[in-house]
Order: C-alpha cells, then sequence, then structure tokens
C-alpha cells in the first residue's frame, strides 16, 4: 500500500514540475487576464493561455501519442494557417482596397517592419532562415508567422515563441500603434477627413480574387497556399451562389480551426522550450518590427497627404500591418479622439486589407529566397 501511495504521489503534478513550469503558468493566467478582462482578441488568446496552462502541468500532451501533438501537426504542415486564411477571406470586403488602390502603397509599406526586423535579426546572430521566420511578427499576422516558421523549419525550437509573439502583439495593436500614430503625425494631420469611397461594382467585386492570384501566384507561386485560399474564400463570399460554404468557412469552420491552431500553439510554450534567451530576443524583435511596421505606414500616409494635397489622413497607414480589422479601428478610433465626426474606418480598411495581403507576399518572397517550396 505504501508503495502505491509513493508511486501516486511521484506522478502528481507538485513531484515532477519545476519552477518554471510555474512561471509558464502565471504566464498563461496574464494571457487569460488580458482576453478574458480586457478583451483582448479572446477568440486568440483564450485556446492559446489554456494551451499553454495543459502543457506546463502536463507536458506529454504537445509529444508524440499526446493530443495537441496532432493539433500541432496541423500547423507544421500548414494545413490551419491556410485554413485560418480562407475564413479571413470569406469575412473579408476588399472594396475598400478596389475603390482606392493606392491603399495598396500603405500596405506595402507597412511590411517594410518585417524587412528591418530580418536585418536586425541577422546582426543579433540569427540564422537567415531564424531571421525570416521572426521577422514575419512584424505584420501582425498569427497565421502567416505559423506557416512561415513552420515551412522553414523552425517547427521544434522556434514557432512556439514566434506563434505566441505575433498573437500577443495582434492582441496588443489598440495599445501599440496608438502612441506611434501620435508621435509621428500633426494634429491638423488626424483631422483630415477623407471622401466617401466610391461604389464597387460585383463585377469588381468578383475579379478581384481571380486577378490577384493569378497575378501574385505567377509571379510569386511560393504564395499560393496563403493568397490562393484567401482569394478562395473572398470568392465565395462574393460570386453570391455559395452562400453554404461561406457561411461555413467564415463561421464553423474558421471557429474550428482557431480552437485547433490555438491550443497547439499555446501547448508548444513548454517551460524549457520557451524560457530561454532566445525567446526574448524574438519578443524584442517582433515589438521592432511591430512598431516599425506601423511607423512607416503612417509616414508613407504623410508622403500620400503631402501629394494628394491633404486629401489623405496619415492614421490610415498605421492600418497597413495585417491584424484585420482592428488595425483600421485602431485608425478610426484615434481620428475619432480628435473630431468625432471623421469616420476614417473604412478608408482604413483599404490599407489593412492590403497589409494582409503584403504579408502573404513577403512570407512567399523569403520562401523563395530559401528555395523553400
Amino acid at each position: 500500500m505504501l508503495d502505491i501511495l509513493q508511486n501516486l504521489a511521484e506522478q502528481t503534478g507538485f513531484a515532477t514540475l519545476g519552477w518554471k513550469n510555474y512561471v509558464m503558468i502565471l504566464i498563461a493566467f496574464f494571457f487569460m487576464y488580458l482576453a478574458i478582462a480586457k478583451g483582448f482578441e479572446p477568440l486568440l488568446l483564450v485556446p492559446i493561455s489554456f494551451g499553454m496552462f495543459l502543457v506546463n502541468m502536463f507536458p506529454s500532451i504537445i509529444e508524440e501519442g499526446g493530443l495537441l501533438h496532432y493539433f500541432y501537426k496541423l500547423d507544421e504542415w500548414s494545413i490551419l494557417p491556410s485554413l485560418i486564411f480562407m475564413g479571413v477571406g470569406a469575412m473579408t470586403d476588399f472594396g475598400p482596397l478596389i475603390a482606392y488602390p493606392p491603399s495598396f502603397i500603405l500596405g506595402a509599406a507597412a511590411q517594410f517592419g518585417i524587412y528591418g526586423a530580418y536585418f536586425l535579426a541577422i546582426a543579433l546572430g540569427f540564422t537567415g532562415k531564424e531571421a525570416a521566420a521572426i521577422s514575419i511578427i512584424g505584420g501582425a499576422d498569427g497565421p502567416t508567422s505559423i506557416f512561415l516558421a513552420g515551412k522553414l523549419g523552425m517547427g521544434g525550437t522556434l514557432l512556439g515563441p514566434i506563434a505566441v509573439a505575433a498573437y500577443s502583439y495582434m492582441s496588443l495593436v489598440p495599445v501599440i500603434q496608438p502612441p506611434v500614430m501620435k508621435l509621428l503625425t500633426t494634429e491638423k494631420e488626424r483631422l483630415i477627413k477623407m471622401p466617401q469611397l466610391r461604389k464597387v461594382t460585383k463585377l469588381e467585386k468578383i475579379l478581384f480574387p481571380i486577378v490577384v492570384t493569378l497575378v501574385v501566384v505567377m509571379i510569386l507561386p511560393t504564395t499560393a497556399p496563403l493568397v490562393g485560399m484567401l482569394m478562395l474564400g473572398n470568392l465565395f463570399r462574393e460570386c453570391g451562389v455559395v452562400k453554404q460554404l461561406t457561411e461555413t468557412s467564415s463561421n464553423a469552420l474558421m471557429y474550428i480551426v482557431v480552437i485547433l491552431l490555438g491550443t497547439s500553439v499555446g501547448a508548444t510554450t513548454s517551460a524549457e522550450a520557451f524560457l530561454k534567451p532566445t525567446t526574448l530576443k524574438i519578443v524584442v524583435l517582433g515589438l521592432a518590427a511591430f512598431i516599425l511596421g506601423t511607423a512607416m505606414g503612417v509616414l508613407f500616409g504623410k508622403i500620400m497627404c503631402k501629394v494628394t494635397h491633404g486629401k489623405v489622413n496619415p492614421l490610415i497607414g498605421s492600418a497597413g500591418v495585417s491584424a484585420v480589422p482592428m488595425a483600421a479601428r485602431v485608425s478610426q478610433k484615434v481620428a475619432a479622439e480628435y473630431d468625432p465626426t471623421n469616420f476614417l474606418l473604412m478608408n482604413a480598411m483599404g490599407p489593412n486589407v492590403a497589409g494582409v495581403i503584403g504579408t502573404a507576399v513577403a512570407a512567399g518572397s523569403f520562401l523563395a529566397i530559401f528555395n523553400v517550396h
């Protein structure tokens, strides 16, 4: 009987966990607090934080044979990130981008944060592939970060910290962006009211996903999984003849994928894998990339403001990062602080959806550079 009791005692978490596990459990509770009490991207942070909580109490859950190991394989194989993009496409209206094509410039400008962080990561001693996987955090796009890290072979080392950093910064967009936006713009610029966008025809909306897929994938075939699924979802939405597919991909399927992806990403953050100096570097580099991307979007917005003689509010440039639609809402919120009658949301959605495409193109360019298919 004593042997039985001793064996049971040795199998409890109290006997097997170290102090690092308890640190990670506290971090998991912090993410839960942000999601539940503060409302920061709860659909993402609740499953991520609970996956983090689980793996640091029962590390075997992510090892081969454990439940979340098989969820995680879907991340490594790029299945879940691609399905997320299909759902995003089905939920997204590309009309503002079609109505004002110069928004592409602001979406592209925000990607400078990615390339700036890439060279900074190289300078800090990361390999080329590691630097590429880390730098994509600057796009504030969790699925693309997971997709690129998996394709570049970072699954067993950096994918967990990269994914958690990317989703954390996505959730903190309303906290991180406004100070940068206010620092780089004048009050006069923030008060600029932009004209209402023209009405986009149904034919334009149907042709857009087809044309974008054709052009982008022909130029950069490595973008096909992300751009292709994004545009397929959007074609479901706009063609008007597959309502069931639109509803499934934007609702039931999307939420199932978020559960699988979120819990498996959280489960990659075991204490042994996460509490390392490398993780701190990744977090800092990701933040630097995100701030730089926001800043470059605003600065290009200022240039467009000058070129158009004051018709473009530079605040919409910050929406060029890929966090849809949160970044566009932040542009609207900051503008409304100075003039409650200034409605920039639809104007900001153009750069925002352009940023989704831009981040996927940036990921595809890294895959092409390293000859990964």
